[in-house]
């Protein structure tokens, strides 16, 4: 059984190589595959015929994506057609990852978490491009798993943020003399480590279809961070704000938690809370003990 992991060096396709030790890896970086360029994707796949195929790789700037539109349908529409093509002409099966940003731009905000059944409308480009890219996979590869997440941290940091949220608030909170931390978008904080443990348990069944996969539990960021210094034993004040007092090219949705409600009927929603996961993460990075 060959897997091959699209983006392995990111912060999730890390944590997915580790959760396949076991089994031969095809570990792709954008240096051996640009997802983009449909010759590269078939050149790679021909190469390597793999069994299983999991894409992470994606444009995930999205403030960038506002204003570079072109690149993040390129990325994350097309680059996601070129996958699941690919995969299909192998018969391989796929996981593509996508996010709670698909949600978020109806006008009333929801109190309850969104399912697989909701309607998607997404609120800025970023989201736009990657449900592009999910009703692609959709039609083109017929043993499709996608799984929408949200608010990863890993202990790899994500290449194409430069690291991840937690690191960012230990970081600034030893710089500065306090934080603001938006209060008012409210969403699921997820392990990379958790989600690739279930992406690796998901594709050897046949349930294929739309999965949200995120660690039990919501809050805002500025809940998180607060978390995340208590933790740290960091006295560093944070202060909530609003997103209007803390503008961005783009509009985040003020509601994007994800249920894990396909997994919960099939019986495999065990998914821990994100507070037990944020102290593993903290221990394996050596900021607590």
């Amino acid at each position: 059984m060959k897997v091959m992991i699209i983006g392995a060096n990111g912060q999730l396709g890390s944590d997915l190589c580790r959760a396949f030790q076991d089994t031969q890896v095809i570990p792709l970086t954008h240096a051996n595959i640009e997802i983009g360029n449909i010759n590269s994707v078939k050149g790679v796949f021909n190469k390597y015929r793999p069994n299983m195929v999991i894409n992470t790789a994606a444009y995930v700037r999205v403030d960038d994506c506002e204003s570079n539109r072109d690149k993040a349908f390129l990325v994350n529409a097309l680059g996601a057609r070129n996958v699941a093509a690919a995969a299909q002409e192998l018969g391989a099966k796929l996981v593509h990852i996508s996010t709670d940003y698909v949600f978020g731009g109806e006008k009333d905000h929801p109190i309850t978490p969104y399912t697989e059944f909701d309607l998607p409308i997404p609120p800025n480009v970023y989201g736009q491009s990657k449900l592009a890219g999910e009703n692609l996979v959709t039609h083109l590869c017929l043993k499709h798993f996608i799984a929408r997440t949200s608010g990863l941290f890993g202990v790899a940091g994500a290449s194409g943020k430069g690291g991840n949220f937690v690191e960012t608030v230990l970081r600034l909170a030893k710089e500065r003399d306090e934080l603001r931390v938006v209060n008012d978008q409210v969403f699921s904080p997820t392990y990379t480590k958790d989600l690739a443990k279930k992406i690796a348990q998901l594709i050897t069944t046949e349930y294929y279809g739309i999965f949200h996969i995120t660690n039990r539990g919501a809050c805002s960021w500025y809940e998180f961070a607060k978390e995340i210094l208590r933790l740290a034993g960091l006295n560093t004040p944070v202060i909530p704000v609003t997103s209007n007092q803390y503008p961005q090219k783009a509009r985040r949705p003020g509601y994007s938690v994800l249920g894990n409600y396909h997994l919960r009927l099939l019986g495999m929603d065990d998914m821990r809370p994100w507070q037990e996961a944020l102290v593993d993460y903290m221990k394996e990075k050596g900021h607590i003990k």
